[in-house]
């Protein structure tokens, strides 16, 4: 669930990608020092080119890759797009695939808690809504900033769509990932590039461990979280189709 400020939309511009394989060579992150700041970033798998979203992503990569984790290929798709369209922007940020695959896993499982399901234009149906953010348990208390316009309460904000962005943060960094000229949060293209965006933005070269502990903590400021999201991302690395 993210919880940062406001400074207005961002906008992106759909960029064709090469087919250029995009390799790192991180070592893993060690699980027992996920919670600190010196944990190793977790290895960012290489990437295939080939088309979804207005670029070109391979297909066999993605049904493969897909196979191999699990993921959806939809979702997968989405993230692998993100991750070759923010290097345009960010080309000092280094992040992985796997790392927005990681945050999907823990915040919604790719876009299927509470029986939805990803449809072919990459929106969630029915609409992912997360609990009212009332300070009860172990949220916290934000009061409505958009009026209900993306979540529905007037009352309380709540997180939304397949990446779990509250109003006021997609509000900074939301944007349209699949040249539809629409930012929605419900649409994994878009809410993966926003969320690419907000790590590149918070974190910074990835490829430091302390840089991606601080993106982690921009994205949800929980140990737990932390330790949740590099234990999938170095899952998902694991993996070669």
């Amino acid at each position: 669930m993210l919880i940062c400020g406001v400074l207005g939309l961002l906008a992106a511009t759909p960029v064709l990608a090469t087919s250029t394989l995009l390799r790192n060579e991180l070592k893993p992150v060690l699980a027992a020092l996920a919670d600190t700041p010196d944990a190793p970033a977790p290895t960012r798998p290489e990437l295939a080119a080939g088309t979804v979203s207005g670029l070109h992503l391979d297909a066999e990569w993605i049904r493969t890759t897909a196979a191999a984790t699990d993921i959806p290929e939809r979702a997968l798709a989405a993230y692998a797009a993100a991750t070759l369209t923010i290097q345009h922007e960010f080309p000092n940020c280094k992040l992985g695939w796997n790392m927005l695959a990681a945050i999907g896993e823990v915040e919604t499982r790719h876009g299927t808690i509470y029986g939805a399901t990803l449809g072919d234009d990459g929106v969630a149906v029915p609409a992912i809504t997360g609990p009212a953010l009332d300070g009860g348990g172990a949220f916290k208390s934000i009061p409505d900033t958009d009026n209900g316009a993306l979540d529905g309460d007037t009352t309380w904000d709540r997180a939304v769509g397949p990446m779990q962005f509250i109003p006021q943060t997609w509000e900074r960094y939301g944007r349209d990932g699949n040249g539809d000229d629409i930012a929605d949060p419900q649409n994994i293209d878009d809410a993966a590039l926003s969320a690419a965006a907000l790590l590149c933005t918070a974190g910074g070269d990835l490829s430091q461990n302390r840089n991606w502990t601080r993106a982690i903590y921009a994205y949800n400021h929980s140990a737990q979280y932390h330790r949740d999201v590099a234990d999938a991302a170095n899952h998902y690395a694991s993996f070669h189709p």
